[in-house]
C-alpha cells in the first residue's frame, strides 16, 4: 500500500484511492493463473453438464455409485471439479490482510478522500459502493452457476438462493466495512470478469481459425 501510494506521488497526484487500484491490480495479475485455472475448470464442467445429468438420472436411488461414475467422468475429462476454489481460498487471506491494513491505515488527510468518499477508511456514507460491492458479486455468480451442477433438486433450489443471497450478504456486510476494503472487493470482481471475457473471446477466436 505505502509502495503504492508512493507511485502516484511520484507521478504527482497522490491518492490513496488509485494506490488500492493499483494494489488490487498488482495482487489479481499475481492471481491470474490460478482464476485462469478456475475459468477453464468451469467451462471444462459446463461441458459435462449434459453426461453428469445423464449420471445422475440413472443412478438417482444410488448415491454410492453416483458419486463413483461422476468421480471416474471427471477423471476420464481431465477435470477437477474442487479447482475452482483454489483462486478463493488463496484470496482470503489478502482479503482479510487489506482489511486490517485499510482499517487501521494511516491516511494523510489531505489525501484521504476519493471520488465521492469523504474518507477511505470508513464506510461510503451514500452506500454506492455496497451496491457496487452486491451487482459485481452478482455477476460473477452468474458466471460461476453455469459450471455448477446439483445433484438433487434441492441442491439445485439451493443454488438458486444463493445467487441472490449471497450478493445481498456481501452488500449488507460493504455498509460498514472500510470503503477502501469494498474499493479492492469491486475491482477484484472487475479484473475477474474481465479476464473471463478475455478467454472466452481468444477461444472463440482460436476455433474460428
Amino acid at each position: 500500500m505505502n509502495y503504492c501510494y508512493a507511485f502516484t506521488q511520484s507521478m504527482g497526484y497522490p491518492s490513496y484511492g488509485i494506490a488500492i487500484i493499483l494494489l488490487t491490480l498488482i495482487i489479481k495479475l499475481i492471481l491470474s493463473p490460478l482464476t485462469a485455472k478456475q475459468i477453464r475448470s468451469m467451462e471444462g464442467m459446463q461441458v459435462l453438464q449434459p453426461k453428469i445429468k445423464e449420471i445422475q438420472k440413472k443412478y438417482k436411488g444410488n448415491q454410492k455409485k453416483m458419486q463413483e461414475e461422476m468421480t471416474k467422468l471427471y477423471r476420464e475429462m481431465g477435470v477437477n471439479p474442487l479447482s475452482g476454489c483454489l483462486p478463493i481460498l488463496i484470496q482470503m487471506p489478502f482479503l482479510i490482510s487489506i482489511f486490517y491494513a485499510l482499517r487501521e491505515y494511516p491516511y494523510d488527510p489531505a489525501f484521504e478522500s476519493f471520488l465521492w468518499l469523504p474518507s477511505l477508511g470508513q464506510p461510503d456514507p451514500i452506500y454506492v459502493m455496497p451496491i457496487l460491492s452486491a451487482i459485481s458479486t452478482y455477476f460473477i455468480q452468474n458466471q460461476m452457476s453455469g459450471a455448477q451442477v446439483a445433484a438433487s433438486e434441492a441442491q439445485a433450489k439451493q443454488q438458486k438462493i444463493m445467487k441472490v443471497v449471497m450478493p445481498l450478504f456481501i452488500g449488507w456486510i460493504s455498509l460498514n466495512f472500510p470503503s477502501g476494503l469494498v474499493i479492492y472487493w469491486v475491482v477484484s470482481n472487475l479484473f475477474q470478469w474481465g479476464q473471463q471475457m478475455v478467454m472466452a473471446h481468444l477461444k472463440n477466436k482460436g476455433a474460428e481459425a
